[in-house]
This record gives C-alpha cells, sequence and structure tokens, in this order.
C-alpha cells in the first residue's frame, strides 16, 4: 500500500516554496518546481523514518505493531 500526502507549493519570488500538508516540519524550498517536488519527497521520507525510529525506541520492548487504515 502507498500512502499519500498533500504538498502544498508556492513561488515567493524567484523561490518555490511548499510543506506537507500532514506532517508538521516538513516544509522546503528551492529554486524550481521539480527541484522542490523532489526535496519535499525526500524530506517526507526522511521524517517518516525518524519518526518510525523514534516511536520504536520509546516503546522498548514487549509493543505490538498494528496497521490503522483511514
Amino acid at each position: 500500500m502507498q500512502n499519500e500526502y498533500t504538498a502544498i507549493i508556492k513561488q515567493e519570488d524567484d523561490w518555490w516554496v511548499g510543506w506537507i500538508e500532514e506532517i508538521p516540519g516538513v516544509n522546503c524550498q528551492e529554486k524550481t518546481y521539480e527541484e522542490l517536488k523532489e526535496a519535499l519527497e525526500v524530506t517526507l521520507k526522511e521524517a517518516l523514518e525518524f519518526n518510525r525510529q523514534d516511536a520504536l525506541i520509546a516503546a522498548g520492548n514487549g509493543y505490538k505493531e498494528e496497521k490503522i487504515a483511514i
């Protein structure tokens, strides 16, 4: 299953800026639209992996993983 996220993108002067709506802190600024989209994708993947590792460390031992679909 592939998750989908919403990028909020706009041009400000000579820069393209964007945020991932569903994940606070995932934002980027690039010179071109395509560079921005690529940067958002990379940053989103890194944030999700960091959050996953952080959750596993916080859980310690004896946890159970459950998939939740909304």
